[in-house]
């Protein structure tokens, strides 16, 4: 089996910096300026999607592949004292199946320039986390949930827990994880009647929801673009049952577009990331559950941190190796030209 048989892209060759400009801060070459770390801490995952991975799952990263949590504590902390980021966002595969997961965030929340922290989840074990989450300073999180129907449930994500996630949820919203997101992909022909009843119930439970276009990155390889509800097709929908205005709030960086249901105080979000694109306004870095540095989500190289620090690399040198890969960032992921090519490793090996 090859290296990209298992989901492991190209590591990045020597960057030239030379025109970089004199800023700690992860600038690149079209002005952009990365703030938002999104950090996958495992690659494991509870539920077996099947718009992510097959049913018997995928060859998990040994332990010795992980970064342990001193390596991780370490990274977060240079990106947020030297580098400028101001929000760590953890993810996965499903970063509730991580057992330092508390020890992380209380590292990350205690440092002193106080980065903001959210956590995507698939919720199953929101329930019992939500509490110790909260002590150890997280913010808020975002629950994946695609239907509120058990069967449906069922025959998406292969196990039958929509009780768990809707009781994680219930738990994050007891204990202010605020605002509560809940992320939706809609499926031609399995879930997609359901935008309005998964708008109405998280209206009624005080829930922001976000729905995000099907992304290429399963680890089947399967996705079709004809197959993929677009943005425009979720907003006729949802526009069937609901009066939907602009929200006129600043959008800055973030990945949805929102609106007002009915005039609003409520909103719903349009995460269009194949039609929509938002590449121009990214400020997100990624470091993956085996200390590899991303400059996008669909990126096909990588930079190697775990090595170097695992040799004895000082703080300077995995700082010169973040600006470095950062600087080489794509004006955006392409996906519209021909010459797009799908990452090798899944959503469930890149964290959300």
């Amino acid at each position: 089996m090859t290296a990209v048989d298992l989901g492991i892209p190209f590591v990045r060759s020597t960057i030239d910096t030379s025109e970089r400009p004199d800023t700690p801060k992860l600038v690149d070459r079209f002005g952009r300026i990365a703030t938002d770390l999104r950090v996958s801490l495992i690659d494991k995952c509870n539920l077996r999607c099947t718009y992510c991975m097959p049913a018997e799952g995928l060859p998990w990263l040994k332990r010795a592949e992980l970064l342990d949590t001193d390596e991780m504590n370490r990274l977060i902390r240079i990106a947020v004292e030297e580098l400028g980021v101001t929000a760590v966002r953890f993810t996965g595969g499903e970063p509730l199946l991580r057992q330092d997961l508390v020890d992380i965030i209380a590292a990350t929340a205690a440092l002193p320039s106080g980065p903001k922290t959210s956590l995507t989840t698939n919720g199953i074990n929101l329930g019992n986390y939500a509490e110790p989450l909260v002590r150890a300073g997280l913010n808020r999180v975002n629950v994946s949930l695609d239907t509120l129907d058990r069967a449906v449930f069922k025959e998406l994500t292969r196990r039958d827990r929509l009780d768990d996630v809707l009781a994680g949820l219930a738990a994050a919203k007891r204990m202010r994880l605020e605002p509560v997101k809940v992320n939706a992909v809609l499926m031609r022909g399995i879930n997609d009647h359901e935008a309005c009843d998964l708008l109405r119930y998280c209206i009624e439970h005080g829930y922001q929801l976000r729905f995000i276009e099907q992304m290429p990155l399963d680890a089947q390889h399967g996705w079709d673009r004809s197959q993929m509800i677009t943005a425009d097709e979720i907003l006729d929908r949802l526009s069937a049952e609901f009066d939907l205005s602009p929200d006129v709030a600043e959008r800055g960086s973030a990945p949805a577009e929102r609106w007002l249901v009915d005039g609003g105080p409520a909103t719903v979000g349009v995460i269009g990331s194949v039609t929509r694109p938002f590449c121009s306004a990214c400020d997100r870095t990624r470091l993956t559950a085996d200390g590899q540095l991303r400059s996008c989500l669909f990126s096909t190289t990588e930079t190697d941190l775990r090595g170097p620090m695992r040799a004895g690399a000082e703080d300077a040198e995995l700082v010169r190796l973040w600006q470095g890969t950062m600087w080489a960032k794509a004006a955006g992921h392409g996906m519209d030209s021909g010459e797009f090519a799908q990452p090798s490793r899944p959503m469930s090996a890149i964290g959300g």
